[in-house]
């Protein structure tokens, strides 16, 4: 697959959220701790079900990116690998991309649906945006608004799987998937 310049932008973004600890190379320490940390943040227990239910999809997460990207076999991804390895077709198809998505989504809400009304709500975003990926309040907060395609005042996971689907396979730079993380890098 070919890479364009504005979906490069757009993995070297996902590979920035993935690092956790902002080392430049994604390690399985850094899918444990975000998952961690949305658990934390949610007031989960560590034996929560649902909380480990969400860090074994995290850990699952990083045993396929590590399986399919660690080219050089040195137990982590830099962004390179990461970049080549999508390109390759390895990271995310069209075809397999909604199997993949689902049941983390589906996970994920279990912990952060605070009110177990189904949906999420920009608090509910902003926490587990900050949690997860460390994303900013303010971009958080216009990332909901932007997900938000009914103006509801709430995310579905049916509008967060499309989000996340158009971030990687939709080239608008004004589409709704482009926003999925925030301001693109230069």
């Amino acid at each position: 697959m070919e890479i364009s310049e504005f979906l490069d932008r757009k993995l070297a973004r996902r590979f920035q959220t993935f690092d956790f600890d902002g080392d430049g190379r994604l390690e399985r320490s850094d899918f444990e701790s975000s998952a961690m940390r949305v658990g934390d943040e949610f007031g989960h227990s560590v034996d929560s079900p649902a909380r480990q239910r969400f860090l074994q999809l995290s850990l699952d997460l990083w045993e396929h990116l590590v399986s399919v990207a660690d080219s050089d076999r040195d137990g982590t991804i830099d962004l390179d690998e990461y970049k080549q390895a999508f390109a390759d077709g390895l990271l995310e198809t069209e075809g397999s991309f909604d199997q993949g998505y689902r049941p983390f989504l589906d996970a994920l809400m279990a912990v952060v649906d605070t009110d177990g009304n189904g949906v999420l709500d920009v608090d509910e975003y902003v926490g587990w945006t900050a949690a997860l990926m460390r994303l900013p309040e303010s971009d958080a907060r216009e990332i909901h608004r932007r997900l938000d395609t009914d103006g509801d005042g709430f995310v579905t996971v049916q509008e967060l799987l499309q989000a996340i689907h158009d971030f990687y396979f939709d080239d608008n730079p004004d589409g709704v998937g482009s926003w999925l993380l925030g301001p693109l890098p230069d």
